[in-house]
């Protein structure tokens, strides 16, 4: 028996023709540099078209391992590898007693989660999952490994519920070796699962995909750090629960911006802290704001703020140095301390891209030696 999500369709053959055919384009637009390339044998001519029948030939093969799964012993046989040590028990209402296994498509990185009664016959089975469609249109997707797998009754009907999280990894882009993960839910119902992408969105878009706990507090108990990022007020954050920091708080001028207070704070959230900076004019609107953790976990100490011109264009920039703590590969308990810069420009501020992958930082350094390294990064100190 195959189950299918109910308020989230798979991506279907015309949704994948339809985002190839938005990227047309592209094709259009290289083809006279392809052209030159073949007449020099470089490259072997790929058109949109081909490009589009092969997408959907690799689709329709996937599909087609994927459905003929029957038992939990044609997983491996089918192309997929069962996650053994993420296997659990669970009661449910339309299957009984059954078994969660999760396995990986090994070819095209995608998570399934089946579910198999103590025969081994499996009774439902789904990859509509927010994992499975991070890479948009793609059937490759960036998955490496479950990090945890909890059983909770979200929307407290009395069925117990799936709280995922999976450790990716993307191959090409801006988060290209770097580990990150994605929170996503299954709510049980009386025919099987289904999930609501609005809320996997949420928990991801936020940062609440950290812990098993953090979605709970947020899909059960209704706690969300959402407000971090769209508050337009210093009242609606303090009213919301946002704690200032106040040794570090204080005003600066900012040549292009004014007089503006620099109020960085935490919002804590099932035992996780997110550091947050804002800055305020004298009017209590934020007129800016940052997240200087990227995808550490929780706030473990601040260690400072400075707001000085790094880059010597005259203008004050802000860097932030702290220590933050995180789960490793096994999940143990790791603490790194790392900084962060925005460059201060005529209509708002940048985040440096540059410094950081030349510029280490050590449990050692301090605000004022980070500065003088990002300075002699730049070319410039303020004595010469």
């Amino acid at each position: 028996m195959q189950g299918s999500l109910l308020s989230e369709p798979f991506i279907t053959k015309e949704k994948l023709v339809y985002n190839l055919r938005r990227s047309a384009f592209r094709t259009k637009f290289i083809s006279g540099v392809l052209a030159a390339l073949l007449a020099v044998g470089f490259v072997m001519p790929v058109t949109a078209k081909e490009s589009e029948q092969s997408l959907l030939a690799e689709y329709e093969d996937y599909k087609l391992r994927l459905n003929s799964i029957e038992e939990q012993s044609d997983i491996a046989e089918c192309g997929f590898t069962v996650i053994e040590e993420q296997i659990f028990p669970m009661e449910t209402d339309c299957f009984g007693s059954v078994f969660l296994v999760p396995a990986l498509e090994e070819k095209y990185h995608r998570l399934i989660l089946f579910f198999t009664k103590e025969d081994g016959t499996v009774v439902y089975q789904t990859d509509q999952l927010a994992v499975n469609n991070w890479n948009i249109g793609k059937l490759e997707q960036p998955v490496r490994s479950i990090s945890a797998v909890s059983f909770q009754d979200l929307n407290v009907d009395g069925r117990m519920d799936v709280v995922l999280i999976t450790s990716c990894r993307n191959k090409t882009g801006t988060y290209k070796n770097k580990d990150y993960k994605v929170g996503d839910v299954l709510f049980q119902s009386e025919e099987g699962f289904y999930r609501d992408y609005r809320i996997s969105d949420t928990i991801n878009r936020f940062g609440m995909n950290k812990s098993a706990e953090s979605i709970l507090a947020y899909v059960r108990d209704g706690y969300s750090t959402e407000f971090l990022y769209t508050a337009s007020t210093k009242k609606e954050l303090l009213q919301k629960g946002f704690v200032i920091t106040t040794e570090q708080d204080y005003s600066r001028q900012f040549e292009k911006l004014g007089y503006l207070e620099v109020m960085p704070g935490t919002y804590s959230m099932a035992e996780f802290s997110t550091l947050m900076i804002y800055l305020v004019n004298e009017q209590g609107d934020i007129v800016w704001s940052f997240q200087p953790m990227g995808d550490y976990d929780n706030l473990y100490a601040l260690k400072g703020i400075t707001c000085r011109d790094i880059d010597g264009d005259g203008m004050k920039d802000i860097l932030v140095l702290a220590r933050y703590s995180y789960a490793g590969e096994d999940n143990e308990l790791l603490i790194q301390s790392d900084y962060q810069i925005y460059y201060q420009r005529t209509s708002g501020f940048d985040t440096d891209t540059e410094v950081k992958k030349k510029v280490a930082c050590t449990e050692e350094d301090t605000v004022s030696e980070l500065v003088d390294k990002a300075r002699a990064y730049w070319g410039w100190s303020p004595e010469e």
